[in-house]
């Protein structure tokens, strides 16, 4: 009996990686800003998970677990490597084709990109991965009232940021 729950658990993981491979992507790509390098997050991220899966304890948690799997690895990824990514219009061109309204405002972009990553993030998961903030707790194991607080802040700061993008634009 162990072994056919252990089977459908596999099964089920690996549907859900085929089914949201490209919001995967999206994802890390959001805070590396290179394509080679979200694809490395993502297959780390998927090799983490697979040596993991045995501390999953319930399936409907899949979503939240493998997502704080793919933020955490982005971060811990920036850490390590420091740099700021420029994207040229090729590779953004490919990024947004994949869905009509995930990060084609590039001035949205830059501002996103001026926050801090516990807000960044939020914002990311909330709007862009269409989290309810239940979700985007569970992702970033915080508590639901400190995601609102963050997302309430974190959406002040991009008001003001792109005010100032559109300053700057105007002049």
């Amino acid at each position: 009996m162990r072994k056919k729950n252990r089977l459908n658990q596999d099964e089920l993981f690996v549907s859900f990686i085929r089914e949201n491979k490209e919001n995967f992507y999206r994802l890390a790509y959001s805070y590396v800003k290179n394509s080679e390098d979200a694809l490395d997050i993502v297959q780390d991220s998927i090799h983490k998970a697979i040596i993991s899966i045995d501390s999953l304890q319930d399936l409907k948690t899949l979503k939240s677990w493998f997502y704080r799997i793919v933020v955490n690895t982005s971060l811990d990824f920036l850490r390590k490597h420091k740099r700021v990514s420029i994207v040229d219009a090729e590779t953004m061109e490919f990024i947004s084709s994949g869905s009509e309204d995930h990060y084609e405002n590039i001035d949205l972009e830059r501002a996103l990109d001026q926050l801090a990553p516990e807000y960044k993030s939020i914002i990311v998961l909330r709007f862009f991965e269409d989290m309810k903030i239940e979700e985007v707790a569970d992702v970033l194991n915080e508590n639901v009232n400190t995601i609102k607080t963050r997302l309430y802040k974190a959406l002040k700061l991009l008001r003001i940021e792109l005010k100032d993008e559109i300053i700057k634009g105007a002049n």
